[in-house]
């Protein structure tokens, strides 16, 4: 099954993309859902905050030589779990930087399966951070499957996504695979709430109102964690991606 999307070469190298901003882009995944497994590409981002520390978000798989490359910006100060379905990796690299803050979306925690420690803090209990004025961030609200935080990083104009969009960028795929693609509404050139995900918002309210605050920022970049991002017009993007808000 491996090479099923397109992967975003260089593989385990920081990208720059704006100013302080990073992403380091992974290997293919396979999540399981029930009768079978679908690819999914893989891509952390990284932020250098005013203090010189760094603040990382949904981490990919931990290696050596990534973080060699990582250390180099600075050290990491602060991990993040965005949602209940991106939290693999965290637990590896907290135990490479045991003095690092993991800040944790609704539902992590019960996944990770950890006992309470003092580094560990959930995101929907707070609304201030140490890196609040540098780092936007609300929780997108309204679905019944999970609930992501999004953050926007102010001074390189870029809002940080984990599932909410997609634009999967297919390589060689299987009938039945492409079937999935087909189905999800979030193939490339799409970029899209998948349609599985936008069937569990059933409280509208709750979710139009998390949009227009993350549209509120006007952001010029957005970034996620399933395949191409967005570099430019990103306001007008987000108004696309998220049409089944705005109806």
């Amino acid at each position: 099954m491996e090479g099923m999307l397109k992967l975003y070469s260089p593989i385990n190298e920081l990208k720059q993309i704006g100013e302080d901003i990073w992403i380091v882009d992974g290997n293919e995944i396979h999540m399981s859902f029930k009768l079978f497994k679908v690819p999914f590409t893989t891509r952390m981002t990284v932020v250098k905050l005013d203090n010189n520390k760094l603040w990382i978000h949904s981490p990919i798989s931990f290696n050596k030589e990534l973080d060699d490359k990582i250390k180099h910006l600075g050290e990491i100060e602060h991990i993040v779990a965005p949602n209940k379905y991106h939290y693999s990796y965290v637990l590896d690299w907290y135990k490479h930087y045991p003095d690092a803050k993991v800040w944790l979306a609704k539902g992590v925690s019960t996944k990770l399966k950890i006992d309470e420690r003092e580094n560990f803090v959930s995101l929907d209990n707070i609304s201030k951070t140490s890196w609040s004025e540098e780092i936007l961030f609300t929780p997108f609200k309204g679905s019944i499957a999970m609930e992501e935080m999004v953050f926007f990083h102010k001074k390189s104009s870029t809002l940080i996504l984990t599932d909410l969009i997609e634009s999967i960028e297919v390589n060689k795929l299987p009938l039945l695979y492409k079937l999935v693609f087909k189905f999800g509404d979030n193939k490339y050139p799409k970029f899209r709430t998948s349609r599985d995900l936008r069937s569990s918002f059933i409280f509208k309210k709750q979710a139009k109102d998390s949009y227009s605050k993350i549209e509120s920022w006007k952001p010029d970049k957005i970034v996620f964690s399933h395949g191409k991002i967005i570099l430019e017009n990103g306001t007008e993007k987000l108004k696309e991606a998220f049409y089944w808000l705005r109806k």
